[in-house]
This record gives C-alpha cells, structure tokens and sequence, in this order.
C-alpha cells in the first residue's frame, strides 16, 4: 500500500520536474485579452483565448502575467511592467507576449485596440491606440535572451468611419531593428482572422495543440499552427511568422544548446513545380502552406488553377507581395516610393493610403540614392558628436617662443653681396635682346643671442607671425625685428 502510494506521488512530482527543466533560462510572459469593447461590439473570444494560452504557458515553465479590457494607459502601464519584470530577471530571459482583440493599420503602422477607444477618423488612432512597434522597442531596450509575440489580432475593422484603413495588419519583418524576436500572428499581413465559432479563435485552437507537442522548436510549432489554420478555415486564413532568432526555444523539451543551424536554401519555381507535380491537390497544399515561401505558392497555383485551393493561393501570393512592396514604400516613406507602390498596385485597399501619404510628402525634398547611401555609411554616433565633428577638431597649438634663444631666421629672397659688373658694349644695339637676372641664393645665418631688455634702452618689440603661412595667408607681427608672413 504505501509503495503504491509513494509511486502515485512519484509520477506527477517526476512530470513537473522535466517540464521545468526543459526550461532553464527564465520565462516570462505577458497575456493580453480584449473582449469588453465600449463603442463596437464585444468580441466572445479574446478572454477565453487569453485564459488558455495562460494556461498553456504555466504548464510550459512561465511565469504569466494576465489582463483583459485594458484601456490605453493600462495596457501601456501593463507592457512598461512587464519590461521592468525582464530586465530584472536578467538577460537570460525569454520573454513572452500573448495579444488577442482588435488590431488596425493606419498609415502602414500596426495598432492594438484598447477597450475604450472611440475613434471618429484615421488621425484618432495613434493617439487613442497603442503602436506595435512601440511594444517591440520596449521589449528590446531591456536585456533578454528572446522575445516572442504572438498576435491573435487580425480581425475584420471595426470602425465604419475609417475608410483609409488597410485590411488585416502590415507586414513586420523581425529582421529589421528586432535581433532575437519572433513573431507570429493569426493570419498572413493584409488579410482578415476569423473569430472562430467556438470558445477560442482558430489560430488559438491550434497554437494550444501544438504548444504541447514534445521537443519541437518553435519554428515547427508555428508551421503545424498555419497547418492547422489553413485546413479548419479551408484555405481562407493562414497563420504567418517572421523569426530573427538565433538559438533554440521549445514550448515543451529541452531546447537545444548552440547557435541554430543554417536555414535550408530556397526552392526554386521550377524545383517546386517539379516536387508537386502529380500530387494530390490537397496533399501538395499542405507541403506549401508549411514551406511559406511565395515560390512554393506559385509552382503551386500554375499546377491547380482550377481548384478552390489553387485560386486561394493565387490571391495569397498576390495579397502578399503587394504587403513586401507596402512595407518597402513606408520604410522609405517618400513620395516617390508612395507613387511607385501606386503604379504597380494602383487599385487595392491600400491605394487610399498610399495616396494620402503621397500628397503629404510631395513638397518633402528626397535624396539621391547616392546621397541616401553615403548617409547610411555614416555611423550616427559620429555625426554631430563624434571626434570627426569639425567643432571638435582643436587648430594646432602654437608652440612657445624662447626669448633667450637665436632666432632662426630663413629670408625668402635674402640680399646677396652685388657685384658690379659692367653690361659689354654692344656695337649695335637691338631691341630684341632680353637681359635675365637671376635671383640671389638663399642665405641663412643665426644671429647671435640678444637681451631682452636692457636699463639703457627701450625694451626690445618681438613681433609674432601668427597665420596659415603654408597657405600664404596670415600677417606677419607689428613692431618686430625679424617679423615675417607666418613662416615661423
């Protein structure tokens, strides 16, 4: 009886013990559900979707902190907490936030949706929303291991007035300015989520199967997720993520120490039309909907352009290229850039936008592309307070005069003892010939040390040549024996 017992207490207490060893490094994470908002109609799901992946990431080794219908300030107040819990774990940490509720793109920036938000037009939501990006910028100004972000927030606009808001969320590349950091949200950029008709969102359904898989990193974990999506929604949401991580995570598993190794090369088209040719239309969709790449969707809708499937992603592709050249235009955010989006896309839900923003900076002066790169060659730290600032560059120091010593003395065109010779005598004159003088050596000599002041006489007045003598520039001193143009 008390073996039995002792077995029963065994085999739970040996389950905790790997799952937190799995877990080494510090986890923290931060769970965000919206569900109460105040001037639209309440979404059912967020706040259920909150209290799972909470769960989930208990059981997965973190320390979670939770919140549901924040207003602004709160969730800002929330995020700035969350990074002081970071930084004081240390920079062994992975940290972790989970979003779901309402997201909007406004000018090709990302917003989350606080509860009490009542915008009447574009220009209300930086102000009464919290900017994604300034979420990444606080969880990457504290020392951490890894950030992981995970948006459940791509959800259909709720805001009839704004009419320039783009569908679904702008693309964000982790690679740019976010080191370590992945980011993973419900659907592809420019695309709707789909609430779901149970107590959680597809994309939180699947996220809470594969979480719990078995030493799977996290890249797996998030392609078994689009998986997942793409097959319950029928090809009309995937999940997609962009990753800048450089060492192993696993929700579940010990994670494997060492850098990553190096991704697998890209497919060609024709390497990818080669692979799927003959396959099962549903059976290739899930080989491309893994892969993620566009070259993977294309080989995939030339092969099946009659099916549902193929049609589906064919509008994938195309809604995701037009999201890389969006991005492009609002990274360099000029008129130029806005009016080249425009030629290539000049009728999707993002020409309003791009319009708008064309307009505003038509009278911005552009640079170059020469000019643009020199610029980035240049490190910032350097520019206006570096040492090659020119109002640090100290003139050279005069070096200080000796009264006591002999002057050295070099006359530029020093007299020469004239010898008197008298011109031979011409018999006939001629005007033609030309008599050249030439000039005297030069003549150096070191007069003798003299006194400086002397009872009998006036002190003697040294003049100072002080100027750019090698440029042939400054004048010589006033008063001076031996006062020359600087040469000294």
């Amino acid at each position: 009886m008390f073996r039995h017992t002792l077995l029963k207490l065994m085999i739970p207490a040996a389950v905790l013990l790997g799952a937190h060893s799995a877990s080494a490094e510090s986890r923290l994470a931060l769970v965000i559900g919206q569900s109460a908002y105040r001037s639209v109609p309440a979404l059912p799901n967020p706040a259920n979707d909150a209290r799972a992946v909470t769960q989930l990431l208990t059981d997965s080794g973190f320390e979670v902190s939770t919140a549901s219908d924040l207003s602004q300030g709160q969730m800002r107040e929330a995020v700035s907490d969350f990074a002081g819990k970071v930084a004081a774990k240390g920079a062994d940490t992975v940290a972790l936030v989970f979003y779901a509720g309402h997201g909007l793109q406004i000018d090709g920036e990302n917003f989350l949706v606080p509860v009490d938000i009542d915008p009447k037009r574009e220009a209300d939501i930086p102000i009464q929303a919290v900017r994604l990006n300034d979420i990444l910028n606080t969880l990457t100004s504290v020392p951490s291991k890894m950030r992981i972000l995970m948006l459940d927030a791509c959800r259909n606009n709720p805001f009839p007035d704004l009419k320039t808001a783009g569908g679904g969320l702008a693309l964000v590349d982790a690679k740019v300015g976010s080191p370590g950091t992945f980011l993973s949200f419900s659907t592809s950029p420019g695309a709707v989520a789909e609430d779901g008709s149970g107590s959680n969102s597809p994309y939180t359904n699947a996220l809470l199967a594969a979480g719990k898989e078995q030493n799977i990193p996290i890249e797996e974990t998030f392609k078994r997720v689009r998986l997942a999506v793409n097959k319950v929604t029928e090809g009309r949401q995937t999940p997609w993520d962009s990753s800048s991580l450089t060492e192993d995570f696993r929700f579940s598993g010990a994670s494997v120490a060492g850098p990553k190794p190096a991704a697998t090369p890209k497919k060609s088209v024709a390497e990818w039309t080669r692979d799927l040719k003959g396959k099962p239309v549903e059976a290739a969709n899930e080989v491309i909907v893994a892969d993620g790449t566009d070259e993977a969707y294309e080989a995939f809708a030339g092969l099946y352009p009659q099916t549902a499937l193929g049609r589906l992603a064919r509008d994938w592709l195309v809604r995701h290229r037009r999201m890389v050249a969006w991005n492009e235009a609002v990274l360099i955010n000029t008129a130029s850039g806005y009016r080249s989006f425009l030629a290539k896309f000049p009728d999707s839900d993002l020409s309003a936008t791009a319009r708008k923003l064309e307009q505003r900076l038509r009278n911005r002066p552009e640079f170059t592309p020469a000019v643009a790169a020199a610029n980035a060659a240049v490190p910032q730290n350097v520019a206006l307070t570096g040492p090659m600032c020119p109002c640090n560059v100290q003139p050279p120091s005069p070096q200080p005069l000796k009264v006591n010593a002999p002057v050295r003395r070099v006359e530029p065109d020093p007299p020469k003892k004239r010898v008197d010779r008298k011109p031979p005598r011409r018999s006939e004159p001629d005007d033609d010939v030309v008599v050249v003088r030439r000039p005297p050596p030069r003549v150096v000599y070191d007069p003798p040390p003299r006194e400086v002041y002397e009872p009998s006489r006036p002190p003697v007045s040294i003049g100072i040549g002080i100027g750019l003598g090698g440029f042939g520039g400054g004048r010589g001193g006033h008063g001076g024996n031996y006062g020359d143009r600087g040469r000294y």
